[in-house]
């Protein structure tokens, strides 16, 4: 696919998670329901706070904080620099990052996560991701599976899901998506018991 009928995908998927965000209001809670409760031993799990019709991804992080994990949000200090998790709990102040996304302050402590729930336009059942498109999930994700494992997740509408996601050397591949209506797994997952 050129990159041309790749900007367009991602058009069309923007306006169709705006309509699935608002069609589907309680879509959050019915994901959290579907999390696997042997995934529930993580140290750190990042999210990311929802902007766009993006899947509220708030709920299934607080499960996560509930089952006593350290929760992180990803910022960005400089365009096109790296993508960094920076400890965070609810209710803590958030800032526009260079980004503009809101992220924790920039003297948080920085970690490295166990567990991302990666935001997505959409998503096929091979693991594949379509993002915004500038890749800063990518980099971040194949410079932490370097250092170790690390478990991607996708969050998203049913909805959001297509048949194949054309996609690049650089992109990384997701180990399982969760949404209103499923867990999936692309491979087995290896749970913490």
């Amino acid at each position: 696919m050129t990159r041309a009928a790749k900007a367009d995908l991602r058009g069309r998927m923007r306006l169709l998670r705006r309509r699935l965000s608002q069609a589907h209001p309680e879509a959050a809670v019915a994901a959290t329901r579907l999390l696997p409760e042997n995934l529930m031993k993580q140290g750190v799990v990042t999210g990311y706070v929802a902007m766009g019709g993006e899947f509220d991804a708030s709920l299934v992080m607080r499960r996560f904080a509930m089952a006593g994990a350290q929760l992180a949000l990803p910022a960005v200090n400089a365009k096109g620099g790296p993508l960094e998790f920076r400890a965070w709990s609810e209710g803590d102040l958030l800032a526009l990052d260079a980004l503009g996304v809101p992220a924790p302050l920039n003297p948080s402590e920085k970690l490295r996560p166990n567990l991302i729930l990666a935001p997505l336009l959409a998503f096929d059942r091979q693991g594949g991701r379509l993002g915004q498109g500038g890749g800063y999930f990518d980099r971040a994700i194949a410079s932490l599976r370097a250092e170790g494992p690390v478990l991607v997740i996708g969050v998203g509408f049913a909805d959001q899901e297509v048949g194949e996601i054309p996609t690049e050397a650089h992109d990384a591949r997701l180990d399982a998506m969760l949404t209103e209506s499923d867990f999936i797994e692309v491979k087995p997952i290896r749970r913490t018991p």
